[in-house]
């Protein structure tokens, strides 16, 4: 008992709650944005859409999302305002966005809810970032994994009861009943969600402009891993559930079970190596070692999605590749946040969280767009896993060689600190 005691106590005070429906928030985050691609094989034959416009929704929600982020718009409002409230609005938006796509038949206006979830759901990763970039190192592993093992939970849970719903409703009434369901969440979240100024917002920290952010070395460094690790989950999230029905042959059933299961493993990968580096930090190992290592190894475990594509003559060595990359993206997602909140510290996690999230989830506009384009052009998958490996690879590299030493960048001094600058 004085072992779970010593270990939980992080996580036994009021924030315990509102950490709780942060990762609900998550949760509910993630299937929204998925449950497109579990819908898209029944989708693109009712409505008649081509590979390419099929692509191009499942891209819709990234333009809103990354460019909010990119051009600092979402990062300053979770800096300026309460994030609570910030939070709150973002939810609703996203949400009822959700519930809209279920009574939409066009391609044109099942474009625009996309891109009302992005907008909606670009708030979500600035307003996470600000209340964990104020806990101690040793616990940012945990915190960031939990809401990392969200991101997959959600599409994990959406596959499998999206799929479910499908089956017997239809593709309608998943967007609507998730929708609705998601909304649930608000009146916990109006009764805990934290109203008072956090400590950074209370204090004068010292804060940069976006254009010194640009100047750190290390920033490039977590723009470009980012960017990487974000194709590889999109890759997946977008275009898995047709490579397992079209090319592996599975039933929509089977399918919906599969791609449940395997986010489910990120997110269980993600919480064990979270708990991992988080032990090894307390136990006197360094954030930069410990850290950059697992962000690093695990995509580059990602990359083995070329072995999998490769091996796609023998099904059953396939899907056991693709899980073992999942494992390894899983490895990656626990502690890529946690570099950057450590880097930039409480007076700028929120713009510098936004602007890498912008970034990053260009991949999302570029991945599925550029999959269903080689799946048109090709009539397979094959050539857009090789793509996903590659670019998971580079990724690998990034955090390993651009982004220098995991500690907070002193923003007051920065003209004078040449190891963090260009």
């Amino acid at each position: 008992m004085q072992w779970v005691r010593a270990h939980l106590h992080p996580l036994l005070r009021r924030e315990t709650l509102i950490v709780a429906l942060l990762v609900i928030s998550v949760i509910v985050n993630y299937a929204d944005r998925s449950n497109l691609a579990i819908a898209a094989p029944v989708i693109t034959h009712q409505l008649s859409l081509s590979p390419t416009q099929m692509g191009a929704l499942l891209a819709a929600f990234s333009w809103t999302y990354a460019f909010l982020q990119l051009f600092g718009l979402s990062g300053w409002l979770a800096d300026r305002f309460p994030v609570g409230y910030v939070l709150l609005i973002g939810y609703v938006l996203w949400t009822l966005a959700t519930c809209t796509t279920g009574l939409l038949s066009g391609f044109t206006t099942i474009f625009i809810a996309r891109l009302v979830l992005g907008a909606g759901e670009s708030v979500a990763y600035p307003c996470y970032s600000r209340v964990f970039a104020e806990l101690p190192q040793h616990q940012r592993g945990r915190a960031n994994a939990f809401i990392d093992a969200g991101t997959n939970i959600g599409p994990s849970l959406g596959a499998l009861i999206g799929g479910l719903i499908m089956v017997h409703l239809g593709w309608r009434a998943l967007f609507v009943i998730l929708g609705l369901g998601g909304l649930l969440w608000v009146l916990p979240w109006l009764a805990i969600m934290p109203r008072t100024r956090t400590i950074a917002e209370q204090s004068n920290l010292p804060k940069a402009t976006t254009a010194e952010l640009l100047h750190v070395r290390s920033a490039w460094g977590t723009f470009l891993g980012h960017f990487c690790g974000n194709y590889v989950y999109y890759f997946l999230l977008a275009w898995l559930p047709t490579y397992l029905v079209q090319e592996v042959h599975m039933s929509l059933a089977a399918m919906a079970r599969f791609t449940s299961f395997a986010f489910l493993l990120i997110a269980c990968s993600t919480l064990a190596v979270g708990w991992l580096t988080d032990r090894l930090i307390r136990g006197g190992l360094s954030a930069t070692l410990v850290r950059k290592t697992a962000a690093s190894a695990g995509l580059a475990c990602g990359s083995l999605l070329a072995l999998a594509t490769l091996a796609a003559g023998s099904s059953h060595l396939s899907l056991v590749l693709l899980l073992i990359a999942c494992s390894g993206y899983g490895a990656y997602a626990s502690n890529h946040w946690a570099i950057t909140q450590t880097l930039a510290g409480p007076s700028m996690a929120g713009r510098w969280s936004g602007v890498q999230n912008g970034v990053a989830n260009l991949s999302g506009i570029v991945g599925p767009w550029l999959s269903g384009a080689i799946l048109q052009r090709t009539g397979s998958l094959h050539a857009a896993f090789l793509v996903a490996a590659a670019i998971a690879l580079f990724g690998s590299l990034c955090w390993a060689l651009i982004v220098a030493r995991v500690e907070p960048v002193n923003w007051s001094t920065l003209h004078r600190a040449p190891q963090e600058s260009l």
